[in-house]
C-alpha cells in the first residue's frame, strides 16, 4: 500500500468508526455472505554498527531452504551476509515472501508468499499456527485488524478472504475484486481496505461484507494511505494522477492531475499522510515528490530517481518531515514547509531502497534490495546500525506495536525478527 507510517491512534472505538464511513443515505450497501468467490541538524556522537549475533544459518538449512524454493540454479546471484542478526528465522515458505504483519497483540506474525499461502506463526518459537488455503496466485497482502480480531489474506488475483482469530481461523468473508494492488485494514475499525488493478478502491466492514467503491478511472490504483482523522484517504495511480476522497460520501475531495503543473508526469509508486494534520506526499516513477494538503498541492521537488517509498515522521509537531528513499538508494529527509532537504542519510554502500519507516524514537528503517535494514538517526541523517540475514532483496517489514521487534520477508523465502536496539 506504499507507505503509510501513521501510528495506530484510533480516534474512537471501531464500531462508531464503522457507523460513520458506512452510514450515508447515498450509497448502498452490498452484503456477501462467507461463501462468495470473492491489500543544518547538529551533529550527534557517531553510533557504531551494533550486532544482534543470533548467529548465521548452518550450510544444510542454507541448502534446504534453496532446494525447497527452487532457487538453487540462482544461488550465485545471492549475497552471502557476513552475519545473520535475527532472533528468529521462519522458513515454512516454499517460494518468495512478499508481505508480512504482527498482530497487534499476541505473540503472532501472518506472512504471504510466492507459494499461494499465507502462514499464521507463533514468533517465539516460529511454528506455524495456521496455514490459509484458498488462494490460487502469489499472497501479496496480509494483515490482523486493529484490535486483532480479524486476519485478512490477498493474492495478486484479487481474491480476499477474513478469518475470525478467535474461532480457530474460521472463515468468515470472502470476495474477488479482479486484479489487485493492494490491501490493508482500516487502522481504526474491522473495515477492510482494497486498490484494484482498474482503478477501484474497496472498502468493506469485516464480517457483514457491506462494501463502498471509489471509483476509478481504468487504470491501477497503485497505492493508498488514510488521513489522520481516518475519514479519508489519499490514493495515487499508476498514470501519476493522485486523489484525496472522502470514504463515507465516496466523492472526490481533491484531483492532482497526471502532468498538472505540481502534479507526477508518471506513475505514482508510494504516498504517505502527515499523522497529525491534513498533508500527504506522494513519491513517483518520475522521481518528483509532490507534497499536498487539503486544499491542493503545496509544492513539488525533484528527487532524482524512481521514488519507490515516501514516510512523514509521526513524531515532529512543530517541524514536518518526510522521508524519500529511491531506486538507486538515496535517502533523503526533507524539511516539508522550506519543501528543501534537511539532510541526506550517510551511506557508503548505497543499495535500493523497498520500504521506509519510522520508529517512535525518530530513527529511520530502511529495507533494502541488498538484504539488508539499515537504521538511520532521523535527525541527522547518520547511519546507526545495519542489520543482516537475508540473502535477497526485502520485500516488507513491519514494527510491532512495542517498537521492539522488526519483521522481514525476502526473495530468499525467509521471514525474520530482529531486535530493536535505540
Amino acid at each position: 500500500m506504499g507507505s503509510d507510517n501513521s501510528p495506530n491512534r484510533p480516534p474512537t472505538s471501531g464500531d462508531n468508526i464503522e457507523d460513520d464511513l458506512f452510514n450515508h443515505e447515498g450509497m448502498e450497501a452490498h452484503d456477501f455472505d462467507g461463501n462468495d468467490d470473492r491489500e543544518e541538524w547538529n551533529e550527534i556522537e557517531e553510533i557504531p554498527d551494533i550486532g544482534m549475533g543470533a548467529g548465521t544459518p548452518s550450510d544444510s538449512e542454507d541448502e534446504e531452504l534453496a532446494t525447497r524454493t527452487g532457487d538453487k540454479e540462482e544461488e550465485q546471484g545471492e549475497i552471502q551476509p557476513i552475519r545473520d542478526d535475527a532472533i528468529v528465522t521462519f522458513r515454512e515458505h516454499t517460494g518468495p515472501v512478499f508481505c508480512a504483519r504482527f498482530h497487534p497483540t499476541e505473540p503472532l506474525a501472518v506472512t504471504g508468499s510466492e507459494d499461494d499461502t499465507a502462514l499464521v506463526w507463533n514468533t517465539i518459537t516460529g511454528d506455524v499456527v495456521h496455514k490459509c488455503d484458498g488462494h490460487t496466485d502469489t499472497v501479496i497482502g496480509v494483515g490482523f485488524s486493529y484490535d486483532g480480531t480479524y486476519l485478512a489474506t490477498a493474492d495478486l488475483g484479487g481474491f480476499l478472504q477474513a478469518f475470525r482469530v478467535t474461532e480457530n481461523y474460521k472463515q468468515v468473508w470472502s470476495f474477488n475484486i479482479g486484479d489487485m494492488a493492494w490491501m490493508e485494514w482500516h487502522r481504526a475499525s474491522n473495515v477492510l481496505m482494497a486498490g484494484s488493478e482498474s482503478g477501484e478502491v474497496y472498502f468493506w466492514r469485516i464480517p457483514s461484507g457491506d462494501c463502498k467503491v471509489l471509483q476509478g478511472h481504468n487504470v491501477k490504483a497503485e497505492c493508498g494511505s488514510l488521513t489522520a482523522d481516518a475519514k479519508k484517504i489519499a490514493v495515487g495511480y499508476v498514470d501519476g494522477c493522485v486523489k484525496l476522497w472522502d470514504i463515507k460520501t465516496t466523492a472526490v475531495v481533491l484531483e492532482i492531475p497526471a502532468n498538472s503543473a505540481q502534479g507526477h508526469t508518471e506513475g505514482v509508486i508510494s504516498i504517505s499522510t502527515d499523522s497529525e494534520g491534513s498533508l500527504f506526499a506522494s513519491g513517483g516513477s518520475d522521481g518528483q515528490l509532490v507534497i499536498s494538503s487539503n486544499a491542493g498541492p503545496l509544492g513539488r521537488v525533484s528527487v532524482g530517481d524512481s521514488i519507490e517509498s515516501v514516510a512523514f515522521c509521526p513524531l515532529t509537531e512543530s517541524l514536518k518531515l518526510v522521508a524519500t528513499g529511491t531506486l538507486k538508494g538515496r535517502i533523503t529527509i526533507w524539511d516539508v514547509s522550506r519543501q528543501s532537504p534537511r539532510c541526506e542519510c550517510q551511506d557508503d554502500e548505497p543499495a535500493g531502497i523497498t520500504k521506509l519507516l519510522w520508529a517512535n524514537n525518530m530513527n529511520l528503517l530502511t529495507s533494502r534490495l541488498d538484504g539488508s535494514v539499515k537504521i538511520f538517526d532521523g535527525r541527522c541523517g547518520q547511519l546507526k546500525s545495519t542489520l543482516l540475514g537475508h540473502r535477497r532483496e526485502i520485500y516488507d517489514m513491519h514494527l510491532d506495536k512495542t517498537g521492539q521487534f522488526l519483521l522481514t520477508v525476502s526473495e530468499d523465502g525467509t521471514a525474520k525478527i530482529f531486535r530493536m536496539i535505540s
